[in-house]
């Protein structure tokens, strides 16, 4: 029942919407009065609707800050990937969309594909505690990985330490390649990012309700309006 999802919110009449400003897909702009714009920020408000609360946005400037302050207990839903490390803290219901990630390799690379990028002496500049830092972190075998704090340190490493590549979500790397002559995406994924909305561990009614909400939200087209509407149709999905 909504009810008891509301009672177990840290405000009864407010939905504390942990939002990261690093993923420059779901988060697209900022509204006059400082809220954040796009996909991500609809669906908190949307949420808030659905239980019936006002919204209230705390940002973050990476996913990973936005984990911490779950642990903190200070936020009552995480706009972000579904990964395992994180789940240890955030009970995550079904992805929304999904975002495509690969590598960008410098000019003269002999790189050529993702299986290409794990190998002995490879040096990978990743946003850090991303979830694909997170799911290289995991899978890698022979390549190192050089963390930065958020996109733009990562792409700053990778240019400025001549890194052998850089890991990231497909559209954000074509946008990188621009400024980078000669350098080129690498085809096809070595994993694809699950945007989710999860809630603390202990609060069953709130997941249900969350669960509940991008259900209908994904079958009724709410999500694909979303993609449409901030304009970046083509460069995620919804999530099946």
């Amino acid at each position: 029942m909504i009810d008891a999802a509301r009672a177990e919110l840290l405000s009864p009449n407010t939905l504390q919407v942990g939002i990261n400003l690093g993923n420059i897909l779901l988060v697209t702009g900022k509204a006059e009065n400082g809220d954040p714009e796009g996909i991500a920020p609809d669906m908190g408000r949307a949420l808030a609707e659905h239980l019936g609360v006002e919204v209230q946005y705390q940002t973050f400037a990476t996913p990973g800050e936005v984990a911490d302050a779950a642990e903190r207990d200070e936020i009552d839903v995480s706009l972000i990937a579904d990964e395992p490390n994180r789940a240890i803290v955030i009970d995550f219901c079904d992805p929304y969309v999904e975002i495509e990630a690969t590598y960008l390799v410098p000019a003269g690379s002999s790189l050529q594909t993702v299986e290409d990028v794990d190998a002995p002496g490879v040096r990978i500049a990743v946003s850090e505690r991303a979830a694909y830092d997170l799911y290289l972190s995991r899978t890698l075998q022979h390549a190192t990985l050089h963390r930065a704090r958020g996109l733009p340190g990562a792409f700053k490493l990778f240019v400025e330490k001549e890194l052998d590549a850089l890991a990231g979500l497909v559209p954000a790397l074509k946008e990188n390649a621009k400024s980078v002559p000669g350098s080129r995406v690498i085809p096809g994924r070595y994993t694809s990012v699950q945007q989710a909305i999860g809630t603390l561990h202990g609060r069953p009614a709130l997941k249900t309700q969350v669960q509940a909400f991008l259900e209908e939200k994904k079958a009724n087209g709410f999500v694909a309006d979303l993609i449409n509407k901030h304009s970046v149709t083509g460069k995620l999905q919804v999530a099946k």
